[in-house]
């Protein structure tokens, strides 16, 4: 599908769910004002982007109008179609920082024919396990989330594929309005662990990872590489913690004024930034800062 960037995301999905089609990563909307253009600047996907994709993996193509008022067109409308640099996709959690995207080519998936949720109790350590373990499996699982010792899991697919897989998870069924309330708040943050004056903290680890040795209440998505975490320890700490078992921490929302939202980026990483930077917004004007101080 192409829409133009001020597309509102609720209207684009109503029209895609009348036509048995859906936006596979999830993208949440914290609020009613999201847009196309928005969800694919922002780059943040929902609780199906372990096992579908994250949205830059859809993107196809893009119009952007860059820093200097050149109206600029890469990829296309189509899967296969880019040779080169895949511009359309470097757009995905750019944050307005290289251009105003006009317009995006995104695919689409069928709906699931059949979606269940069962959930399981256990502690933090046991879920890893489980949900790692399922992941060598091949079973339905379209989204995992633990929080306050109870295990998720969410089964999309034909009906024989999730009948199979529940006898094989066991646990309990939740109904389905319980089941969409419950990934809605995941996907929008509107769940009781998203509220409170705590700073929130996302992590990416390895799902493999153990459990993060921090105080403060967590919750934790996408087969365990997604962590987030409520809690007001030191950046810097919570930092170390993260890169000692791989990963990059963000903090999403609230927070020291002085801790920079994302992890400092790695020198040779933070060249190409530059680089980039300067091709498509040589005056820096759009959004200086927005995601790292000097760009």
């Amino acid at each position: 599908m192409t829409a133009r960037c001020g597309t509102a995301l609720a209207e684009l999905e109503a029209e895609l769910d009348a036509h048995g089609q859906m936006l596979p990563f999830e993208p949440p909307h914290f609020g009613s004002g999201a847009t196309v253009g928005g969800c694919v600047a922002a780059g943040l996907s929902g609780p199906r982007r372990a096992t579908a994709g994250a949205v830059r993996d859809f993107v196809l193509g893009a119009v952007l109008l860059d820093g200097t008022a050149q109206v600029l067109r890469f990829g296309g409308t189509v899967m296969k179609n880019v040779a080169g640099y895949d511009v359309a996709r470097l757009l995905a959690g750019s944050m307005g920082t290289l251009g105003v995207i006009l317009q995006a080519s995104i695919k689409v998936l069928p709906v699931p024919v059949q979606e269940l949720t069962l959930q399981l109790e256990m502690d933090e350590p046991g879920a890893l396990a489980r949900m790692n373990a399922w992941a060598a499996q091949p079973m339905p699982i379209s989204a995992t989330c633990w929080y306050g010792g109870r295990l998720a899991v969410r089964l999309s697919g034909s009906g024989a594929a999730v009948r199979a897989a529940r006898e094989r998870i066991g646990g309990e069924p939740l109904e389905a309005e319980a089941a969409a309330q419950l990934w809605s708040g995941v996907r929008e943050q509107t769940a009781p662990f998203f509220q409170g004056p705590a700073p929130l903290w996302r992590f990416s680890v390895p799902s493999t990872a153990p459990a993060l040795k921090a105080a403060g209440e967590r919750l934790v998505e996408w087969g365990g590489a997604l962590r987030w975490l409520r809690s007001s320890e030191p950046a810097g700490a919570l930092r170390e913690r993260t890169a000692a078992l791989g990963g990059h921490a963000t903090l999403f929302r609230g927070g020291e004024p002085s801790a920079a939202a994302f992890t400092p980026l790695a020198p040779a990483i933070a060249t190409i930034h530059r680089r980039l930077k300067a091709q498509f917004d040589p005056d820096s004007i759009l959004n200086p800062g927005r995601m790292f101080e000097d760009l």
